[in-house]
């Protein structure tokens, strides 16, 4: 008899998002006649940028010729599109990241939860708290979380930094010693920062404990503060202790196109193993590949161009992002993130937990968000919006919230 993953079944409930959806699915059915506006799922609703789509188009051609069809795309990626990323996004913010350190995928959710084939099950993870589900439960589904507690909602097995306005949503270095750390900056959900100095702590800690970085920096395009870094290899020694993990989906709206990248630095090391090549044979093994004309389309967005037109995009969810935090600050809610990051994150009113205030909006405002305590225990009592609505959709939803 065939036996199955029983972490699997360790899981408590369903994905948050699906539960979400299953949620307001259930309410629209009920009540046809309501005007839903949706700020929850982090998913863009503007078009891809019109170099972008010149080149799809153009690829696309390409993919009908003799002379020009592409088969099966290299392990790493193309590389026109890592030579860009490399120049843009690494050698150009003054960090010595190589073409053939960065690995191209089909997007950073992909990676977050594929990274841990590299790592045994008995290593120690450390997580941000609230957190992007992601990186908890494909750890759990790999059997490194130990036990599920319902009533603490946290793993027996994971070291949990909790991450609140006491220490401004930045995590502490934990007394546990951990073996593998994630973090995420600009953060979902807090859509907080974390300072040069604080994130270059944590790499000394690492390089000192011998700790890897998950460092998911899928939000960086959004990032506007002079003493927040976009990469985490802007810190010294980051190489040595750092995988850092890409989006192509929120800077470029490629949601549903699919296509982001890992770096794995050749420095990266565990008794003198390289985690570069365990990575390489993962990735050759159990990926073909983003697409050829995707990869073509993305490498788009590092021409002069596609900067510009990118750019005007992030500014464009961040006016939302905007108009969300200084309509709620002014509607008296404790609001915080909505400067680098398009998340905004909120206390709840009138002590309500957070799936109350899902339902408050959901029923009574038609709008719907993310509960806080969907991302871990320390979310319980805060509300995450989105900035990635239209502009229309985000005033009529401030104006609902503020008028009631």
């Amino acid at each position: 008899m065939f036996k199955i993953n029983e972490n699997y079944l360790k899981l408590p409930g369903s994905y948050l998002f699906s539960t979400i959806a299953k949620k307001v699915s259930a309410y629209t059915e009920a009540n046809p006649d309501k005007d839903i506006i949706r700020l929850g799922i982090g998913d863009v609703t503007l078009p891809l940028a019109p170099c972008v789509i010149e080149r799809l188009h153009k690829a696309v051609d390409e993919m009908a010729s003799k002379e020009t069809f592409k088969g099966y795309a290299p392990d790493l990626g193309y590389e026109f599109l890592r030579d860009a990323i490399a120049l843009n996004d690494f050698k150009m913010r003054g960090c010595d990241i190589s073409a053939d350190e960065i690995f191209v995928s089909d997007g950073a959710k992909s990676d977050s939860g594929n990274i841990g084939d590299i790592f045994a099950t008995d290593n120690k993870i450390a997580v941000c708290d609230p957190v992007y589900p992601v990186y908890v439960d494909t750890n759990a589904m790999a059997g490194r979380t130990g036990v599920y507690d319902q009533d603490t909602q946290k793993w027996s097995d994971v070291i949990y930094m909790p991450c609140t306005k006491e220490n401004n949503f930045c995590p502490e270095i934990p007394s546990q010693t951990s073996d593998i750390i994630y973090l995420c900056f600009p953060n979902n959900p807090t859509g907080t920062t974390i300072p040069k100095d604080k994130l270059q702590e944590w790499v000394d800690y690492a390089l000192k404990v011998g700790a890897v970085i998950i460092y998911d920096a899928a939000y960086e395009a959004y990032i506007s503060s002079d003493d927040v870094v976009h990469s985490i290899y802007e810190c010294n020694g980051a190489k040595g202790c750092a995988i850092e993990i890409r989006s192509f989906s929120k800077n470029a709206g490629f949601t549903g196109t699919r296509l982001g990248y890992t770096v794995v630095p050749h420095d990266l090391k565990c008794n003198g193993t390289s985690l570069h090549s365990l990575w390489a044979r993962r990735h050759g093994t159990k990926f073909n590949g983003a697409p050829y004309i995707i990869q073509a389309a993305g490498a788009q967005i590092y021409t002069e161009e596609g900067k510009k037109q990118t750019k005007e995009m992030v500014s464009y969810y961040m006016n939302n992002a905007k108009i969300i935090r200084e309509g709620l600050i002014d509607a008296g809610y404790e609001v915080y993130g909505g400067v680098d990051a398009p998340y905004i994150w909120l206390a709840t009113p009138d002590k309500m937990t957070s799936w109350e205030f899902f339902d408050y909006l959901l029923e009574e405002l038609n709008i719907v968000g993310t509960p806080g305590s969907g991302f871990g225990p320390s979310g319980e009592g805060y509300f995450r919006l989105t900035a990635f609505g239209s502009y229309e959709n985000t005033k009529r939803a401030v104006e609902r919230i503020v008028n009631k």
